[in-house]
C-alpha cells in the first residue's frame, strides 16, 4: 500500500472545505429565501415557505458547524503526526487498512482510512489509481476494525447482511 497519507488527507480536507462552502451558500440562499417571502406577502402559504426557509438555513447553519469541528479534528490529528504501523501492526487511528470481502459476486479487496473524521467520504490514490473509503471509529467498519491485525476476519453488518471479511494488510 504506497499510498501518502499527507496527500490523502490534504484531499479529504478540501472535499470537507468544498462542502462547508456549499453548506453556508445553501444557508445563505435559504436565509434570502425566507427574508424575501416573508416580506413579499403576508399571504398564510408564503409564510409557510418562509419558515420552510428558515428551518432549511438551520439545519444548513448545522451541517457547517459540523464541517468545521471535523476539519478541527483532523487538523489536531495531522499536527499529532501519523503513527507508524508495522504490515503485522494492529489497526488504529491513522492506518490505511486492506481487506478481503466476499459477496454473491465472489472476492473482492478494499482499502480503508481510519481517521477521526470524514466518514463516508471516498477518496482516490494517485494519479486516480483506485478508491478507498475514509472510516471512524464511531462507524460499524472503524469499531469492527480497530486492534485487528492482518490475517485477522471479522464480522461486518452491512444492509441487515452479516458478511465476513479479512485484514489482508495495516500500513
Amino acid at each position: 500500500m504506497p499510498l501518502d497519507k499527507n496527500e490523502l488527507l490534504a484531499q479529504l480536507t478540501e472535499h470537507l472545505h468544498q462542502s462547508d462552502r456549499l453548506a453556508w451558500r445553501a444557508e445563505n440562499e435559504a436565509r434570502e429565501a425566507a427574508r424575501s417571502l416573508a416580506t413579499e406577502s403576508e399571504k398564510k402559504e408564503d409564510g409557510r415557505a418562509a419558515i420552510e426557509y428558515g428551518s432549511l438555513a438551520t439545519g444548513q447553519a448545522a451541517r457547517a458547524r459540523r464541517v468545521q469541528e471535523e476539519l478541527q479534528a483532523l487538523a489536531a490529528f495531522q499536527k499529532a503526526g501519523f503513527p507508524r504501523f508495522s504490515r503485522q501492526g494492529p489497526v488504529a487511528l491513522g492506518a490505511l487498512i486492506d481487506v478481503s470481502t466476499e459477496d454473491d459476486e465472489g472476492f473482492a479487496e478494499r482499502t480503508f482510512f481510519l481517521l477521526p473524521a470524514g466518514a463516508g467520504t471516498e477518496l482516490t490514490g494517485p494519479g486516480g489509481d483506485g478508491f478507498l473509503s475514509v472510516i471512524t471509529p464511531a462507524s460499524p467498519v472503524g469499531r469492527a476494525l480497530l486492534g485487528r491485525r492482518a490475517g485477522d476476519t471479522i464480522e461486518v453488518t452491512l444492509a441487515g447482511e452479516v458478511r465476513e471479511w479479512t485484514v489482508l494488510e495495516v500500513a
